[in-house]
């Protein structure tokens, strides 16, 4: 049983098809890495799987159940989530930042889970814990996000272009971060990124999304081998990684 499957899914915004019968699987433990322009879809997609946006038509599988009958709150709090801009809350220290949702899910434990978490990402605890997001470089800030979505202990984690933002050298340090928690926690995870070298790096397979459509799933070797369409070859020639 996969851990997360989207089965011809479609979503419109007015006009606007943003998912035209999208279909793809993300097994457990593995790394789904969503890659595509802006404006094909992958946001969307992402956020079906957390029920932030709910498909027009078509259906979203979380553990083989129809997300469609799962509570939506209970979904979202169960499973980990990074948006683009790290959604912190900046009135809020760090510590309380990455509790919330231990803390929201009754946990008298909180505040403990949230400085294990911390510790998981290269934070420690008594020095970043009472700090304000506008304290931390941006970074931290998303060291910080990526830390509210493990403190839960989530077997699924939704990313949308967690490290977009970040110069180069911070971006390579947060990737190994990244894939150190991976090995560590077994974790189920969706990367969306508009970097296919990104994707190629910390996804064990690659979905190509292109208006709304899938374009190709498959391994980077796969994809270096056997571009499936003209768009997926020049992809991979104008990121140079073919």
């Amino acid at each position: 049983m996969s851990a997360l499957a989207a089965e011809r899914v479609v979503k419109r915004f007015g006009a606007v098809v943003a998912l035209d019968a999208v279909s793809l699987e993300v097994g457990r433990g593995e790394c789904l890495g969503v890659i595509g322009e802006s404006g094909s879809g992958k946001t969307t997609l992402l956020r079906c799987f957390n029920r932030l946006v709910e498909p027009d038509a078509g259906r979203i599988l979380v553990g083989g159940a129809d997300a469609a009958t799962l509570d939506p709150i209970e979904l979202r709090r169960g499973t980990g989530y990074v948006p683009q801009d790290g959604g912190l809350l900046p009135h809020w220290a760090v510590r309380r930042n990455v509790a919330l949702v231990p803390w929201l899910r009754g946990s008298a434990e909180a505040d403990d889970a949230a400085e294990r978490a911390m510790r998981l990402v290269g934070l420690e605890p008594e020095r970043f814990g009472d700090r304000r997001p506008r304290e931390l470089s941006g970074g931290e800030r998303q060291r910080v996000a990526v830390a509210r979505a493990l403190a839960a202990g989530p077997e699924v984690v939704l990313l949308d272009e967690p490290f977009g933002a970040l110069d180069a050298i911070t971006r390579a340090d947060l990737q190994t971060v990244f894939l150190a928690i991976r090995r560590e926690l077994g974790l189920t995870a969706v990367l969306v990124t508009h970097d296919l070298a990104e994707a190629f790096l910390l996804g064990d397979r690659i979905a190509v999304l292109r208006a709304g459509r899938v374009e190709q799933v498959g391994t980077a070797a796969e994809l270096r081998a056997t571009p499936a369409t003209p768009y997926v070859r020049e992809l991979l020639e104008r990121a140079r990684v073919a």
